[in-house]
């Protein structure tokens, strides 16, 4: 992390105005989505709402309670809102920042013809991280229904909210560790090495050897996102500030949390792109010294039969 924010500020006027631009588009839709969907529109968002009478859970069932706390309507939602931008805007600042990082040097002094032939990788990519993240929530709800029915058909009480947190802790975690693999597979597909679910079963190995770092750096920044959605949430979404003040007063506003929105978005690019490349150096260097050492063994053994 401390290499990251070095990073970051030795390109500060870069980093900090073409990248963030880029992708202020995709955080304003991020931010815009979940202020609607906590808005009037929640009504029709009520999707588990829709379902219930086809699900066969009874009335006091707290399975449908879950899906209220782990906002599926709103996630839904959001994915909708903002896949457009998440295929454009997005895309291209984060290609912008791992062309910066390859290079050493900001993406004005990099061909064009680089970032032209490195953009289609990247959506390709992006577009299997949507595949992967829709399965792994329709299988991670698929399994929360199956274990609440199956209690409630062998007359065990759903109704505990200790049962409830952990339902709730599992499926945040599947959903967190699908995100940081997806966020690397990104970056694995922008230095170019591999596109599409190759990147993401590479980014799967290497977030496998080093699980521990990799959700180290990506906690902290995850929390400062929710701070800044709950800012948001706070300073523009709210009923009675959008009535007190005036449209330009409360645009800028909007603009500027979206702005540090997108400036953690480029932080968390940083920290993903040094993390796969120190991992991948230090795999060359265990694979280098077990060539090595092989070559050792080998030799030692022609001698002692030589001198046999």
């Amino acid at each position: 992390m401390r290499r990251s924010i070095f990073t970051f500020l030795q390109y500060y006027e870069y980093f900090t105005t073409t990248p963030v631009l880029l992708i202020l588009p995709f955080s304003a839709s991020i931010l815009l989505s979940q202020a609607l969907s906590a808005s009037s529109f929640s009504p029709l968002l009520n999707i588990h709402g829709w379902f219930k009478p086809l699900m066969g859970f009874s009335p006091s069932s707290q399975f449908f309670s879950l899906l209220n706390i782990i906002n599926l309507s709103q996630t839904l939602f959001t994915s909708v809102f903002t896949l457009f931008f998440a295929l454009t805007s997005l895309l291209i600042g984060k290609l912008l920042i791992i062309q910066a990082l390859i290079h050493q040097k900001p993406f004005f002094q990099v061909p064009f013809s680089s970032f032209a032939s490195l953009y289609k990788p990247l959506l390709l990519t992006q577009l299997c991280n949507s595949i992967l993240i829709s399965f792994i929530n329709v299988s991670a709800f698929s399994l929360l229904f199956t274990a609440f029915n199956t209690l409630e058909a062998f007359g065990f009480t759903t109704n505990n909210p200790l049962l409830l947190l952990v339902a709730k802790a599992i499926f945040y975690s599947v959903l967190a560790n699908a995100s940081v693999i997806c966020n690397l597979a990104l970056v694995v597909a922008g230095w170019g090495n591999c596109t599409g679910f190759a990147a993401i079963r590479k980014a799967c190995l290497l977030g496998w050897k080093r699980n521990s770092i990799i959700f180290s750096l990506n906690l902290p920044i995850n929390l400062c996102m929710l701070a800044v959605e709950g800012l948001f949430g706070y300073r523009v979404a709210r009923a009675d500030h959008i009535i007190e003040r005036s449209g330009l007063s409360l645009a800028m506003e909007g603009m500027l949390i979206a702005y540090l929105y997108s400036l953690l978005i480029v932080l968390d690019t940083i920290a993903s792109c040094l993390f796969f490349k120190n991992t991948k150096e230090d795999l060359q260097t265990d694979y280098a010294a077990g060539g090595y050492y092989f070559q050792i063994k080998i030799v030692k053994k022609e001698d002692q039969t030589d001198d046999a």
